[in-house]
C-alpha cells in the first residue's frame, strides 16, 4: 500500500512547518509538496449485531484516525522514503530503510532513518549537511513511499491468510471482516492474537452478538491471529 508525506526542513525557517494552512505554508515559502494529514475523529462504536455471524452481514466499520499523520507516523525497518536535497539532488534518493533502521547516503554515510518521524530524519539531514558543510542553507523534502514496518498477520481457518498493512488502527473484528470471513470448520470461539509474549483470546460469537466487546481490541504492529 503506498502512501506519501512530504516533509520540508529549511535552515532559513526556525522550526520545521507541518500541520500548516495552504496560505500559511504559501507566506513561508515552503514547497507545495509539504502536506499534513489530519487524523478522522475516532469512533468508538460497538461491534455490529449479526445473529448468524456472517461477515458480510455487519455494518461496514467506521472510520477510523489515520495512523501515518505528521506529529506521530515513526519510520521502521522495511519502509520505503524518497530525500530529497533542493541544493543538490544528487545527495538524496530513495532508500529502503535496513532492518538495523539506517540508510546510505551519498556524502553524508550512515544515518538513522528508523525511530525518527520523517520531520525529525529531514531536520536531522539538514544538520548534517550543515556540520559537513555541504550545503550553507539545506532544504530537505522527505517523503514515505511505502509503509512496510507497520503490519499484521492472519493464520488458519480464514478465506484469506498472510500479512497485512496496519495503516490505520484497526480491530481484531475488522481485521477478521477484512480476511474475507471464516472457512467452514473455523472455530470462531477460541481465536488466538499472538503479541509479543502475550496471548491474547478473541470470542467471535460473542462479540458479534455485542457481548464481551472489550475483547475486540486494537491491533498492534507485529501481532498474529491465529483462527483454528
Amino acid at each position: 500500500m503506498r502512501k506519501a508525506i512530504w516533509f520540508t526542513v529549511s535552515a532559513a525557517l526556525p522550526v520545521v512547518c507541518f500541520g500548516l494552512t495552504a496560505q500559511e505554508a504559501a507566506a513561508q515559502g515552503v514547497g507545495s509538496g509539504a502536506v499534513t494529514q489530519a487524523s478522522a475523529a475516532e469512533s468508538a462504536a460497538t461491534p455490529p449485531k449479526s445473529e448468524t455471524g456472517d461477515p458480510s452481514k455487519l455494518a461496514t466499520p467506521a472510520v477510523r484516525p489515520a495512523i501515518a499523520d505528521d506529529n506521530n507516523f515513526v519510520i521502521g525497518p522495511e519502509d520505503q522514503i524518497e530525500i530529497f536535497i533542493w541544493a543538490d539532488p544528487r545527495i538524496g534518493g530513495t532508500f529502503l530503510v535496513r532492518p538495523d533502521g539506517r540508510i546510505s547516503m551519498n556524502l553524508l554515510g550512515e544515518v538513522q532513518a528508523g525511530g525518527r518521524t520523517p520531520a525529525a530524519l529531514a531536520g536531522d539531514i539538514s544538520e548534517a549537511l550543515k556540520a559537513k558543510d555541504l550545503v550553507r542553507r539545506p532544504e530537505v523534502n522527505v517523503k514515505v513511499l511505502q509503509i512496510n514496518s507497520k503490519k499484521f498477520s492472519i493464520n488458519g481457518e480464514v478465506m484469506k491468510t498472510g500479512a497485512f498493512p496496519l495503516v490505520v488502527p484497526t480491530r481484531i473484528m475488522d481485521a477478521l471482516v477484512n480476511a474475507g470471513g471464516f472457512k467452514d470448520f473455523a472455530n470462531k470461539k477460541d481465536i488466538v492474537i499472538l503479541r509479543g509474549t502475550q496471548r491474547l483470546k478473541f470470542n467471535w460469537n460473542e462479540v458479534v452478538k455485542g457481548k464481551k466487546t472489550d475483547q475486540n481490541v486494537y491491533l498492534e504492529p507485529g501481532d498474529i491471529i491465529i483462527v483454528k
